[in-house]
């Protein structure tokens, strides 16, 4: 059976969500990113695209190209909730599907065209999007994800586009081999040095004389000027925990120096779970001994993402678990049960003037940066601490 594989891209994903928002944006060339010489362009509309603008590019330089563009700072919050929302109708209708980063995503629809029609499917999907979103996006469908993307990317924006079975070399011999994914600018340096500029010559190689220059990687360059991707579409999952640790360069039995780690700890991942729009009813605690022994303690708390709960829990349970008294080497907090949602008043113990900071908290962190705002007892410990994010999926 012929795999139907679906490739759906937000097209210019945060200029549409800002036009969204504001819709006096609309056809102006706008550029989302960094300001001052330093800033960086993480997005911008196709108007501003036209004068050369790209992301990745040096805002100062941009400017330079587009000075008449609207510079926007950008709020992830905003996209986060929109990405939902988008998540949300592909969930609601996709038999399996992938959420490969904020803005893409693919389908695996085979066997479909026994029932309905693939294509006319997606097409179906990619109007609902645009209906109850109000955001355009780009759809192209190939047997498989490689050459899926690439025409998705080819013929933005709005694209609806069908790389029948058999068509694929047709397709992608005349592209510049920069189209193809993952391939980065050294390798396409390395290929025009070669005399390699498109696809075409790329597919016309011999594979042997790939692998030699490149290694593992020259196989994959191979099936991909070929078409050849079996890769398959891997099932998204809700993230179910945020856990953060450190392990001291020195084993310590300084309690104080700890509870402020803690502290800072608490502060970063709190912060997390309320930028992506979550909240937990499961605290973990983990220590380890300087004689690797490994000892945890949790426990379930009603829904919150505030930092005075979790942080008043983390201590409890720190206190309940650091029994032995010798050194620990190793500690770190994990936050589970994790569903969507904000913050909800705790009407036994929160009030409004704390709902109010941690707002203003937030929005500072977020536009500033997480290390700019933390508790005069976490300063001394907040350089030193070295966070490890760790995004456990089930």
């Amino acid at each position: 059976m012929d795999r139907n594989i679906i490739h759906m891209d937000l097209d210019a994903f945060f200029v549409s969500v800002e036009c969204k928002l504001n819709p006096k944006l609309n056809g102006r060339p706008l550029i989302v990113g960094g300001h001052g010489r330093r800033g960086v362009v993480a997005a911008c509309s196709y108007e501003a695209r036209h004068f050369g603008v790209h992301s990745a590019m040096p805002m100062y330089l941009a400017l330079q190209l587009c000075p008449d563009a609207t510079v926007i700072s950008g709020d992830m919050e905003a996209y986060s909730q929109h990405s939902h929302l988008v998540t949300e109708v592909i969930a609601d209708m996709a038999p399996t599907y992938e959420k490969a980063s904020i803005d893409e995503f693919y389908i695996d629809a085979s066997g479909m065209d026994k029932f309905f029609g693939a294509f006319k499917w997606a097409k179906e999907l990619q109007k609902k999007i645009i209906i109850n979103t109000g955001l355009p996006i780009s759809m192209a469908m190939s047997s498989t994800k490689t050459v899926s993307k690439i025409a998705t990317k080819e013929f933005k924006p709005k694209a609806s586009q069908q790389i029948m079975v058999g068509t694929e070399r047709d397709f992608l011999d005349p592209l510049p081999v920069e189209r193809i994914p993952m391939l980065g600018k050294q390798t396409a340096m390395f290929l025009h040095d070669m005399g390699v500029r498109r696809v075409k010559t790329l597919r016309e190689m011999p594979v042997k004389l790939l692998i030699s220059a490149f290694g593992k990687n020259g196989m994959s360059l191979w099936n991909k000027a070929h078409g050849i991707d079996p890769t398959p579409v891997v099932p998204y999952s809700e993230q179910k925990s945020i856990s953060t640790e450190t392990t001291f360069e020195e084993d310590s039995i300084d309690v104080k120096t700890m509870k402020n780690i803690l502290t800072a700890m608490v502060e970063k991942i709190a912060f997390t779970l309320r930028e992506e729009k979550k909240l937990t009813s499961c605290i973990t605690v983990k220590i380890r001994y300087s004689d690797f022994q490994t000892e945890t303690k949790q426990v379930h708390v009603p829904y919150t993402s505030s930092d005075h709960v979790i942080m008043h829990t983390v201590m409890g349970l720190f206190d309940k678990l650091y029994n032995r008294r010798l050194l620990i080497r190793l500690i770190g907090v994990r936050l589970s049960n994790l569903v969507h949602g904000n913050h909800q008043i705790d009407l036994f113990n929160d009030t409004e003037e704390d709902i109010s900071l941690y707002e203003r908290m937030d929005h500072i962190k977020h536009r500033f940066g997480v290390d700019k705002l933390m508790r005069a007892s976490t300063i001394d410990v907040g350089g030193r601490v070295k966070m490890n994010m760790n995004a456990f999926k089930g």
